[in-house]
């Protein structure tokens, strides 16, 4: 399973690379929006995490972007914010997030995550 990580914080990446690397999980890294919308179409992510906010593409609309291309709106798409408010995950689902995942999360919480989505991707496949 490939998966994409969108955030402009190095820590983050360099966690969650980490987290993924010693799960089996090919990680795909990127610093913002503009970034990630190329290497989606190089890489075919089979999931996306993507920070909210970011610096000239906030995770709002590369979101809605990734789900506004006929190519890609199928690659589950799932929000990473320090914010856990309502309005917060009601606009990610606006913009047609799958999922939300609050900050600062665990290892154990991100595999679960991870899991799910596998789990719902290996089902629709059958």
């Amino acid at each position: 399973m490939k998966i994409m990580l969108i955030d402009d914080s190095k820590t983050i990446r360099k966690s969650v690379e980490l987290y993924m690397k010693e799960s089996g999980y090919e990680i795909i890294l990127a610093t913002d929006g503009y970034e990630a919308l190329c290497k989606i179409s190089e890489h075919h992510p089979d999931l996306i995490f993507v920070d909210i906010t970011m610096p000239r593409l906030d995770g709002y609309q590369t979101c809605a972007l990734i789900k506004q291309n006929h190519r890609y709106k199928h690659i589950p798409v799932l929000m990473l914010s320090s914010k856990g408010g309502l309005f917060d995950k009601a606009k990610g689902r606006v913009v047609g997030a799958d999922d939300y995942l609050t900050k600062p999360f665990t290892k154990e919480g991100l595999l679960e995550t991870i899991g799910r989505f596998d789990q719902k991707q290996s089902l629709a496949a059958n």
